[in-house]
């Protein structure tokens, strides 16, 4: 529908050690620098992945989303995929520039941070905006991605970033969406206190150090190979290339415009909308082309505005 007019809202034992690899070296196996055969005759893709705080490495395959992936990887390690809060690229340690997403290079590493020590914070909302980023693991549990210098949460040095959010005042938010999670912060009542039941992600003992407040930007491509495994929670997973140049620069400026306007971050969704408004001729066509892909979103009309000009402005290299 064109901008300006209401847009509707869319509302075994032998197994297990065939998997596990005790003595490799982090990282995937290296491709032998042939050129890659067709695609129906690519063998199937194997990831390789660790627990973060500390396991032998295990073999994945046959995934196509997020929730399979985390899936895959608890069978690997006999534990509840629920435990897992999220994973990170080529990194052990909780790094939010390195969350894996809806892409991941054929040559990644896997580490998948599970649940840790439990906690219950109540924080005074003495200001409007808390400081926080929030974001998910695409299988139903929200997280912190960074905390702003000075915020309201900065000030409370019991939450960290990578803490999973499991309760805002005793109302259970499991299985919602970043955005909804954001929603619910900002409409909480300033002046009065609120409780977060928080879940750390497990911490080897050499990990422990002073928290992060996740806010340096990685200056890296999203994925390190050639080549990637593109994740959709609808239809199966596709091998793509890397991003080009002006995708990579238009998917970090709207991931950027998502944490401004909705207080999320997500690298994967900024990518769908970059590829929704890539043959757009006008906004107008692009906010139609989110409607029928990213409804239940319901982006307001200025938020359209900007993703469109982030995407001309990567188009004209005027990053």
């Amino acid at each position: 529908m064109p901008l300006g007019f209401s847009r509707g809202k869319k509302k075994a034992k032998s197994k297990e050690t065939s998997r596990l690899v005790e003595n490799e070296e982090g990282g995937a196996a290296k491709a032998a620098g042939l050129p890659p055969p067709p695609a129906n005759l690519r063998p199937r893709l194997v990831f390789h992945t660790q627990l973060a705080h500390g396991s032998p490495t295990g073999r994945i395959e046959g995934f196509s989303n997020v929730k399979e992936l985390y899936a895959k990887v608890a069978e690997v390690f006999q534990l509840p995929a629920a435990e897992i809060l999220f994973c990170t690229l080529n990194t052990h340690k909780v790094d939010m520039d390195r969350l894996l997403g809806g892409q991941i290079g054929l040559e990644d590493f896997i580490f998948a941070h599970v649940k840790g020590m439990k906690k219950e914070v109540d924080v005074l909302k003495s200001e409007d905006s808390l400081g926080l980023t929030i974001t998910d693991n695409g299988a139903g549990f929200a997280f912190i991605k960074r905390i702003k210098d000075g915020s309201v949460i900065d000030r409370v040095k019991t939450i960290s970033v990578g803490d999973h959010i499991e309760c805002i005042n005793g109302t259970n938010i499991v299985g919602l969406r970043h955005y909804e999670v954001a929603k619910m912060l900002k409409e909480l009542e300033k002046s009065q206190t609120f409780t977060l039941k928080l879940i750390e992600p497990m911490k080897a003992f050499e990990m422990i150090e002073p928290r992060s407040k996740g806010v340096k930007l990685a200056d890296g491509k999203i994925s390190s190979g050639r080549e990637t495994l593109r994740l959709r929670s609808k239809g199966p997973a596709t091998v793509e290339q890397m991003p080009s140049e002006f995708e990579e620069q238009a998917i970090r400026k709207v991931d950027d415009l998502l944490e401004v306007y909705m207080g999320i971050r997500d690298i994967e969704l900024a990518a769908t909308m970059v590829e929704a408004g890539r043959d757009k001729k006008n906004p107008d066509e692009l906010a139609i082309a989110l409607d029928e892909t990213l409804g239940d979103f319901a982006f307001p009309d200025e938020f359209v505005f900007d993703v469109w000009g982030a995407i001309g402005d990567a188009k004209q290299e005027r990053f």
